[in-house]
């Protein structure tokens, strides 16, 4: 570690909006433990505004660089850990290189898009003896550490089975059909870049890998299928777009001043558009997908992942030899019309519109007994539950964690495996042994 005893020098690479979370809990929650010194990103104007984002918080600015130059910068700021919140395909390439320059790496999920570049990781890490952690920060979530918590307590005994379903409402999920996401080239598809979180809490909590997925999923609500659907209108992109202006589906960015300094302002260097049609032709993800997966426990799991539901939410339900644990989680009961074109931001998960309203409950249901309600303390609605708060402690503030949450490449690569089977087994209609896809030590 170099730079300030007790401190440890971060530099973030990908300067888009989920980056703001990390750069928040460095400077204000971590500043004895953590400095961030140095942003690198395809896109100045992006950097820039960060810094402007710093400097309204009363810090001063930090260095930025074009991501060419990336090794130039781990070198110059003697940078010791590297946040990684690019665009998805492009994470291996950040991460390898921080790992051959010394650097410990913290990368945003998915780790990566596919085998060969998962592999790339592994092997980097393996060979150079560097550190990658994943920021799964669902596993952080006080609702998700309580079931962890009576399964493992036995409670309902040997797991036989798990249903898990996730809902994405029309306005969070149609952000990932505005957006670089929806080209699977760039994001391995919502198996890969959503369902990875879902994938990861599913081991976890099981202690256990899977083993083989079959899947089916396709594109139904959105691209072109909105036009079967008579939802469509005919514009590329919503700014400037006359049949955008009361498009539920359209995102206004020059209404959102974070959103217009990272993306509208940005465009003339690299002509990224934040605001497509979610209708527009050029989607190659899917947004109805189901997927069954056994795992080395000998479980079994069925999931379901829905991209255009009316309320946003989960429900899980664990079959066990003893009883059933059933989580229900309601992040938003409906997208109220005032809010059908805000932006459904990582942080803010259903609460943006007073009138929409969340619960959530665990429910223990033994064999002959009564069901009893689970409580939990600490669960919000807010920052992914109270999650975010609770993993930047971990990986920025080195405060000590009895459960052991902090995600490694292992752990990135295991939650990944899931979802690329499941993208394999869409094209081949076949079963998919994730061993056939890469092996895991």
């Amino acid at each position: 570690m170099s730079g300030t005893p007790g401190r440890h020098r971060f530099a973030l690479v990908g300067a888009g909006a989920r980056a703001e979370m990390f750069v928040r809990a460095l400077v204000l929650d971590h500043p004895n433990t953590a400095e961030l010194v140095a942003f690198a990103d395809v896109n100045q104007a992006r950097m820039n505004a960060h810094n402007d984002w710093l400097a309204e918080l009363g810090f001063d600015p930090v260095s930025t660089y074009p991501a060419a130059d990336f090794g130039e910068m781990l070198a110059k700021e003697r940078v010791d850990v590297v946040l990684v919140t690019s665009v998805d395909r492009t994470h291996d390439e950040y991460i390898v290189a921080a790992l051959r320059a010394g650097c410990d790496v913290i990368t945003e999920k998915p780790m990566t898009i596919d085998a060969p570049r998962c592999e790339r990781i592994l092997r980097a890490v393996a060979e150079t003896g560097r550190k990658v952690s994943v920021a799964f920060n669902y596993r952080y979530n006080p609702l998700h550490e309580k079931v962890r918590e009576v399964l493992a307590e036995g409670t309902i005994g040997e797991i036989g089975s798990v249903h898990f379903e996730w809902l994405l409402d029309v306005r969070h999920g149609a952000d990932y059909f505005r957006r670089w996401h929806r080209d699977k080239a760039n994001s391995g598809g919502l198996m890969v870049h959503k369902a990875s979180h879902h994938f990861d809490l599913v081991n976890w909590w099981l202690d256990a890998t899977p083993v083989e997925v079959y899947a089916a999923g396709r594109l139904f609500f959105y691209g072109e299928g909105g036009r079967r659907h008579g939802y469509a209108r005919d514009y590329d992109r919503a700014h400037g777009a006359p049949d955008a202006a009361d498009d539920p589906f359209a995102l206004h960015l020059a209404e959102h001043p974070r959103l217009r300094a990272l993306y509208l302002d940005a465009e003339a260097e690299d002509g990224y558009h934040r605001d497509q049609n979610v209708f527009a032709p050029g989607v190659t993800i899917e947004d109805d997908m189901a997927v069954l997966a056994r795992y080395s426990s000998g479980a079994s799991m069925s999931y379901h992942l829905t991209a255009y539901a009316p309320w946003e939410g989960y429900r899980v339900m664990f079959n066990g030899s003893r009883g059933r644990l059933e989580l229900e989680v309601v992040e938003s009961d409906f997208v109220s019309p005032q809010a059908a074109g805000e932006l459904k931001g990582a942080a803010l998960h259903g609460v943006q519109a007073a009138v929409e309203e969340g619960w959530a409950k665990l429910t223990v249901r033994p064999f002959w007994e009564p069901p009893r309600e689970v409580p939990v303390s600490g669960y919000t609605r807010s920052g992914h539950g109270g999650a975010d708060a609770r993993m930047t402690a971990v990986l920025f503030g080195g405060h000590t964690d009895p459960m052991n949450r902090a995600a490694t490449a292992r752990d990135g690569a295991l939650a990944l495996l899931t979802g690329l089977a499941a993208n394999r087994s869409f094209e081949t209609g076949q079963p998919v042994r994730v061993a056939d896809l890469l092996t895991i030590p």
